[in-house]
Formats: C-alpha cells, structure tokens, sequence
C-alpha cells in the first residue's frame, strides 16, 4: 500500500521570537498530489505553533490530541507535550502513529516523538522530516554567520531543502511568535 507523506518542518529560535515553518508537498508514493498543504498551525489561542511530519491522518490525529493537552493543563506546553509523548507511547492504537511533531510557545522549542521522547535542542534550531537534515543544517549555518531574524532564516533554509529534497518543495508556510 503506498503511503501519504509529509515533509521537511523547521523551527528557529533567535531574537526574542521564534518561527516554525514547512513546506507544502504531499506525496503519495512517488507521486505529488498536494503542493499547498498546511503543516503548521497554532494552537491555544495562538499562543503555541505546532508543525508535522509524517502521515497526514496520523498528524492530524496528533493535532487534535495535543490541542487537546494543551488545554487540560492551562496552554503549558511542556507539560501538553510530555503527556502526549507518554500517551503516544503507551496507548495501542497511538503507537502506530507515524509522525513528529515541532511545537513552540513564547519560551520553548520542542521536538515531541511516538517513542516518547521530549526533546528541547540545544542550540535553538530543530527540523524533522525527510528534508529536516537538510534545511537543520541551512538553518544553523544562517544563524552562525548572517544577523537574519528567525522568520528569515526558517524561510532561507525550506527553500534550500526543498531545492534538495524530492519530497520538499518551496511553497513554504511560516507561522511566528514575539517581536
């Protein structure tokens, strides 16, 4: 059976804001069907940004589940993020949920798996999916040698994947908090 993908999500923190971006390709199997998808929305009262990578459904199951943590625990996103994780982990039919998610608030970055891992990055620049190597490694780059803003650097490097990755393209979504 061919599978639905999703790819390539970017997030950046610099300068008192913090953007997550993707792209908008889905493919299923070697076939492009979509070139405009939302893989980024946000959540609580849009004070947190949540993007994915994987299957559709799955990610969108996963959507509703944390919308849905973030309100039982007051719009804490850590606190959303590793109940999901364990809920994720531990529930039959969520483990076979195949996709991540990037989630941010004001404060926090992090990178939230199905084997329950809760993952802040160190150095405030985190991608997944299959373009996610190469739009982490555009990223760091800009942060280390430009003054761009988060917004400019997440957009600079999805389009860099998106020139690499078959399962990217360049219709980039971005989504920001702060300045």
């Amino acid at each position: 059976m061919e599978q639905w993908h999703h790819t390539t999500v970017l997030a950046v923190r610099r300068g008192g804001s913090v953007a997550v971006g993707s792209d908008g390709q889905v493919t299923l199997g070697n076939t492009v069907v979509k070139h405009s998808a939302a893989k980024v929305r946000r959540l609580a009262a849009g004070r947190v940004i949540a993007g994915f990578a994987g299957s559709v459904a799955d990610a969108l199951a996963l959507f509703t589940r944390f919308e849905g943590k973030l309100e039982a625990y007051g719009h804490n996103l850590e606190r959303a993020a590793v109940e999901l994780a364990r809920e994720w982990r531990t529930d039959r039919a969520l483990r076979h949920l195949e996709a991540m998610l990037i989630t941010a608030d004001i404060s926090t970055t992090l990178l939230v798996s199905g084997t329950g891992e809760v993952l802040s990055p160190d150095d405030n620049v985190v991608a997944v999916g299959s373009g996610g190597s190469y739009a982490l490694a555009a990223a760091r780059a800009l942060v280390a040698h430009t003054d761009l803003g988060a917004r400019a650097i997440v957009e600079e490097s999805l389009k860099i994947a998106g020139s690499i990755d078959i399962y990217t393209n360049q219709h980039v979504t971005i989504e920001e908090l702060g300045q």
